[in-house]
């Protein structure tokens, strides 16, 4: 990996590109992921890097279904891996949920160096190894292993292509998603969609857990009966347009900041409050006399 400083302004998007590029090199990761990290990073861009409310409730949200679930599996695809395959697996253990590799441009030697990737941080059992054509797909998305996501009843798949949350959500299975576009069909068919960078995601998610795991069932359903997606991805949409205009008027060197009058204009304007009252006040005497 290229060599960045710490004290650059845009080191962790760097890092994530970095990484994306081993795993490519690793054979973890298709060339195609690296379009669709480079889009992924571009509406980064329009939400300000950083994760917003909406999408912290969406996380919230996210692993109390995790939690709740009885059959909760991670579905991880080649990105997935190069970016975050420590914190999966530590997801995983934290919710009990099951990791199974699922590729759109699968081959088996792809699938067996993602297991052995997860495994090296530790991952108790990897599915995905012996998937079979179970999804009602025309690619290689729709093979799954029959103990894992086709038995689910809550998927978690972050980065996922929009044909198979669709066929997923169509099983009934309740369906998570990380997708920083709100306009994909991914983001607008899963039941809960987190519209953050996958790194910040599962880092929040982790570090929430331990809180989450306190509370009751009941309150696990409350929050996740508090919670439409409509709303989240309203949100992320109206945060990009707040972001962009923020980023137009500093273009434009405009303030948009209301601004109150000086102490002089204040001064000013009383003085003429001040003169008007009186000038009524003469009139109404005039009309009198």
């Amino acid at each position: 990996m290229t060599e960045i400083p710490k004290n650059h302004p845009r080191y962790e998007s760097l890092i994530a590109r970095e990484k994306i590029v081993s795993g490519v090199n690793r054979g973890l990761t298709s060339q195609q992921g690296l379009t669709a990290q480079g889009r992924g990073e571009a509406f980064d861009y329009l939400i300000g890097e950083k994760t917003i409310a909406s999408a912290e409730h969406a996380e919230t949200a996210a692993a109390c279904l995790l939690l709740l679930a009885e059959n909760p599996v991670i579905s991880v695809n080649g990105n997935a891996a190069a970016l975050v395959p420590k914190e999966l697996v530590e997801l995983a253990e934290l919710t009990g949920s099951k990791l199974e590799v699922n590729l759109f441009h699968r081959t088996p030697e792809r699938v067996k160096k993602i297991v052995d990737e997860l495994k090296k941080y530790d991952a108790s059992c990897v599915l995905g190894e012996n998937a079979e054509p179970l999804l009602n797909l025309d690619h290689e998305r729709a093979k799954v292993e029959r103990d894992g996501i086709f038995a689910a009843d809550v998927v978690f798949v972050p980065l996922e292509d929009g044909d198979r949350c669709k066929a997923l959500t169509e099983m009934e299975k309740l369906v998570i998603t990380v997708d920083l576009n709100p306009l994909s069909r991914t983001a607008q068919t899963a039941h809960v969609s987190i519209v953050d960078n996958l790194t910040r995601a599962i880092s929040n998610m982790i570090q929430m857990i331990p809180e989450l795991v306190l509370l009751s069932k009941n309150e696990l359903w409350e929050v996740i009966e508090q919670y439409d997606n409509k709303m989240v991805l309203a949100d992320a949409l109206e945060e990009m347009k707040e972001h962009l205009t923020e980023k137009q008027n500093e273009l434009l060197g405009i303030d948009p900041t209301p601004k109150g009058p000086t102490p002089e204009e204040v001064e000013e304007m009383e003085k003429r409050a001040e003169i008007r009252k009186r000038v009524l006040m003469r009139g109404a005497d005039l009309m009198m006399e």
